[in-house]
């Protein structure tokens, strides 16, 4: 069988590689993508059997890389730091994944799963996973009052918010900030129920984005786009029963 590794982190590349090629030498590793682009052509060109995907990847995200591919027919192994918006994804469709950083074990099962799955079933389930994703996108649509009118916004647009005074300001993943006119707890109140989490009374995050906690007196995280947040002490363990629930 063939496999395609996808990952922005040359590091990660680089040890799935060696793995793959001293524990599974059944396997031909013929290509390693640094990108969901370079992903998209080398799977077009080549129709690999099974694919290691990263999800958390800079300008395409591994999910945005399987909408875009035409050709859908091969197993999908995800990797990624843990990801609650992902997971959830990933578990309801009932694809596989491993997280980072990466156990021999976990891969060397993961990879015995899909080849049992190759052998033994004649779909894709990667169109029932565009499909939900495509669906979750619908629902989460927010509507948000700006000072010049309503901005419309996908939850996977914000990496967090932050309040300033009667104000939110929102930080998006495209590198812009809009200011909201509604405060922080306002705010709260809609997106707490769609994946995000007051960790402090100035900051609510998006835990899709969560990368690392720190632990300290409260603490901090530190998000995708590489802001550190503090956790204040009254929420430090609501945010840890969170975090271990999921």
């Amino acid at each position: 069988m063939t496999v395609v590794i996808i990952d922005d982190e040359k590091h990660c590349r680089d040890v799935l590689g060696l793995l793959l090629q001293k524990y599974c030498p059944g396997l031909q590793v013929i290509a390693s993508c640094a990108d969901g682009q370079s992903g998209i052509n080398t799977i077009e060109m080549h129709h690999p059997d099974i694919v290691l995907l990263d999800i958390e990847m800079p300008g395409m995200s591994g999910f945005d890389m399987l909408e875009a591919c035409t050709f859908r027919n091969f197993e999908v192994i995800f990797t990624t730091a843990y990801n609650e918006y992902a997971v959830k994804a990933i578990k309801h469709n009932a694809l596989d994944y491993i997280l980072k950083p990466v156990d021999k074990d976990e891969l060397l099962a993961a990879i015995a799963r899909a080849e049992k799955e190759r052998a033994e079933r004649n779909f894709s389930p990667i169109n029932n996973l565009v499909e939900y994703l495509n669906t979750q996108k619908n629902t989460d649509r927010i509507a948000l009052p700006t000072l010049e009118g309503l901005q419309i916004l996908q939850r996977e647009e914000i990496y967090y918010c932050e309040s300033e005074g009667g104000y939110t300001r929102f930080y998006l993943t495209n590198g812009k900030v809009s200011l909201i006119s509604k405060t922080l707890k306002e705010v709260g109140d809609v997106l707490e129920k769609k994946g995000f989490c007051r960790i402090h009374h100035g900051y609510l995050i998006n835990l899709r984005y969560v990368q690392k906690y720190i632990r300290g007196d409260g603490g901090e995280v530190i998000m995708a786009n590489g802001k550190n947040i503090p956790v204040s002490r009254n929420k430090k363990q609501e945010f840890l029963n969170f975090l271990e629930k999921i």
